[in-house]
């Protein structure tokens, strides 16, 4: 069973709007790409999930959320955000998610001819929790062209994206029901994090869908 922190327990109760539209999904059809580079890309659609408020509530208090620990050079410190992973054939905590990876693999079938099959979720609770720069480069992701499908609930967080080896970067601010899909060659050839930042930020969760094999 996975553990929770002190600073997940204080936060029971949502701070958005209330939720005046029911829960569910907008058509792909308004989603908007943005070139990188000339093989790395990035698909945009604000308010893709209505009513996310109240899958915001659900998942904070239902998932088995855990802390990790990992080496940082010389001493072991803990991952500045709660996890819990939903492997290929896991049921995914809510149906609107399962709704959300099925509605995913429709519209990109033909450019990525694969659907998406893993769910995983990162519980920032504040501004002081984050995710350094890196690319999904574990498994098929450091060779070949993929996708990763990224659903925000909650308060905005900067997503941040810069060229691999350097380079000016570009900022997203995703949160309540925002849909971000980074594709083709972006998880090798550029890089992605959410920031720190110092000013007041409230809890958002992420939930990143992904083919078989990319980590």
């Amino acid at each position: 069973m996975c553990s929770t922190s002190a600073r997940l327990r204080v936060m029971q109760v949502s701070l958005f709007d209330g939720g005046a539209e029911p829960l569910g999904l907008r058509p792909l059809t308004g989603v908007r790409r943005t070139a990188l580079d000339g093989s790395a890309w990035i698909d945009v659609l604000p308010g893709w999930l209505t009513g996310a408020d109240e899958l915001f509530r659900h998942l904070a208090t239902g998932v088995p959320w855990r802390g990790e620990r990992r080496q940082m050079y010389e001493r072991v410190v803990d991952v500045p955000r709660l996890l819990c992973f939903y492997g290929e054939g896991t049921p995914l905590p809510h149906p609107v998610l399962t709704d959300a990876r099925d509605a995913l693999s429709r519209w990109y079938a033909d450019e990525l001819g694969e659907p998406f099959r893993t769910a995983g979720l990162c519980h920032y609770r504040d501004g002081r929790d984050s995710v350094a720069w890196h690319g999904d480069t574990i498994g098929r992701g450091s060779a070949e062209d993929t996708m990763v499908a990224i659903l925000s609930v909650g308060a905005p967080r900067a997503l941040a994206l810069r060229p691999r080896g350097g380079g000016a970067t570009v900022r997203y601010a995703l949160g309540h029901g925002d849909l971000v899909v980074m594709g083709g060659s972006c998880q090798r050839t550029w890089e992605h994090a959410v920031p720190k930042t110092a000013r007041p930020a409230g809890p958002r969760i992420s939930i990143q869908f992904r083919p078989r094999g990319v980590r």
